[in-house]
This record gives structure tokens, C-alpha cells and sequence, in this order.
């Protein structure tokens, strides 16, 4: 099974919907990709939710060591780990109410992908939410 993305209206439309995004992976390095992305989303208006047991906190947020540690429902879990990780992120987000999971741009898994999508989720891979979120606006 190849990795399709939902359309771009589609991606357009999530992004719209969403308001919390719990981000896997998120340094507190401001030089790093996964802290740069997260500080545009949050200051675009999402409620931005560290995932990252090696942190106490990221853009002014507490982090939380898993998504099991989030309480409420999440939008988008957008992750930052290796492509060879996403499986043990998937299995992770089938435990939680969450809607997206989305593997930020050059990441990417089959088994991930399958997983997810045989339960029903939307997956979004390969893909950079802040672009994303430029685009579609």
C-alpha cells in the first residue's frame, strides 16, 4: 500500500478545524525544525502541546513525557521523530482521542501508514504543517 495524503482542500479543511496540536518529538532548541514549526503554529493561533520526556518545557508550554499524558482531545498529533520510529509514535495515537496524524516532511512509513489507515485515522506523511498551513491559507 503506497502513502497517499489527503488532498490539499482536505489538508486545508483540517487545518482549519484544528486548535490543539500535540507535537512528538518537539526540541527546545530554537535552531531546530521542530521548534521553529511549532513557534509559527503557535503564534498562528494553535494550542501547541510539547511531547518530549527529555524537556520541562518548550515555548513557554509544559512538556508531557507521551501523548497517554495529554489530557483532552487532540486535533493534530504532528510528529518529529525518525521515519524508522513512526510505528511506535501510531501505536501510541491509536491509545489516544486524537483525529491526525501527521509525520512532519521527510519522514515517512509504510507500516505506520497502514496501521493507521486500516483503523479509520487520517494520516498525513512527508508533509510540513507550517507549510501547509501557508499554503491553504
Amino acid at each position: 500500500m503506497a502513502i497517499v495524503n489527503p488532498s490539499r482542500e482536505e489538508i486545508g479543511a483540517i487545518l482549519n478545524k484544528a486548535k490543539r496540536i500535540a507535537v512528538v518529538g518537539l526540541s527546545d532548541n530554537p535552531l531546530k525544525a521542530s521548534y521553529q514549526v511549532s513557534k509559527v503554529m503557535q503564534n498562528a493561533g494553535y494550542e501547541i502541546i510539547p511531547v518530549n520526556p527529555t524537556v520541562d518545557q518548550v515555548l513557554g508550554v509544559k512538556a508531557v513525557a507521551s501523548l497517554k499524558d495529554i489530557e483532552g482531545h487532540i486535533d493534530i498529533v504532528n510528529v518529529f521523530r525518525r521515519s524508522e520510529q513512526l510505528l511506535d509514535v501510531a501505536k501510541e495515537f491509536d491509545e489516544i482521542d486524537a483525529d491526525v496524524y501527521w509525520a512532519q516532511l521527510g519522514l515517512a512509513n509504510e507500516e505506520a501508514y497502514q496501521f493507521l489507515k486500516e483503523k479509520g485515522y487520517t494520516v498525513i506523511m512527508d508533509r510540513c504543517i507550517k507549510i501547509e498551513y501557508a499554503i491553504t491559507r
